[in-house]
């Protein structure tokens, strides 16, 4: 069954780091655009960065730019986001997520299709 598997979040102080993953299985091991998207408690899900797989070309949220970096080990099929400099406002769930419509890629959620249960990162002050 494909399906996206999100793992490497957790618990962490203002100013941490963390790692995400994004491992694909089936056809979602590929994909035209993939990436990662956040929802906090009492909001809407929103997009975080997302890659263009042909192109190898990322696409940032102006409020991760600089702190964020999204990239792919083609060979084992997964995705990464890296997140530095975090801050309490950056808690909430991170999902990853795919589409197979053409670029340009987009941060909008409705335009994905696939996508996986989630990882929670939570930053405290």
């Amino acid at each position: 069954q494909a399906q996206l598997v999100e793992s490497g979040g957790g618990s962490v102080q203002a100013g941490g780091s963390l790692r995400l993953a994004c491992v694909g299985s089936g056809v979602l091991r590929g994909g035209v655009c993939k990436g990662w998207f956040r929802q906090a408690p009492g909001a809407e899900r929103e997009g975080v960065a997302v890659m263009n797989l042909l192109a190898n070309e990322p696409l940032y949220a102006n409020s991760g730019k600089g702190r964020w970096k999204i990239s792919r080990d083609p060979v084992e099929k997964t995705v990464f986001l890296d997140v530095a400099s975090l801050r309490p406002e950056d808690t909430g769930t991170y999902y990853c997520a795919a589409t197979w419509r053409s670029p340009p890629c987009t941060l909008i959620p409705d335009d994905y299709d696939h996508w996986g249960q989630g990882t929670q990162v939570t930053v405290s002050s």
